[in-house]
């Protein structure tokens, strides 16, 4: 899983941020998981459960946002949803497409006291 690593990752980022602060404690994290990031969001919330406990944020709440994929064609400028990394545009069927979201995994915001 590995969400763990990612949430380690994310739990020194948010200590960092803090500490400039001079916070005391995180009450909350805000991330933006874009669905074709590979991150799965329940796993995240799992891991976050874990990487939490005796940090700044050890009662912090985890928010995440989710984005799903869309993506643009090339060829005939169509919007749509995706659910996967590759796609051919659903309107004219050019390989043309482009991802324009989806792919997020960051950090947004950060409440701290």
């Amino acid at each position: 899983m590995h969400e763990l690593s990612l949430t380690q990752n994310l739990m020194e980022i948010a200590a960092e941020h803090a500490r400039r602060a001079s916070a005391t404690a995180i009450r909350s994290i805000t991330l933006e998981v874009g669905a074709l990031s590979g991150a799965l969001p329940e796993a995240l919330e799992f891991a976050f459960d874990v990487c939490r406990t005796g940090t700044l944020a050890a009662q912090a709440t985890l928010i995440i946002r989710r984005v799903a994929g869309r993506g643009r064609c090339a060829a005939c400028a169509a919007d749509a949803e995706v659910t996967q990394l590759t796609a051919v545009c659903p309107a004219c069927g050019a390989l043309a497409f482009e991802l324009v979201a989806g792919r997020e995994l960051r950090l947004l915001e950060l409440e701290i006291d």
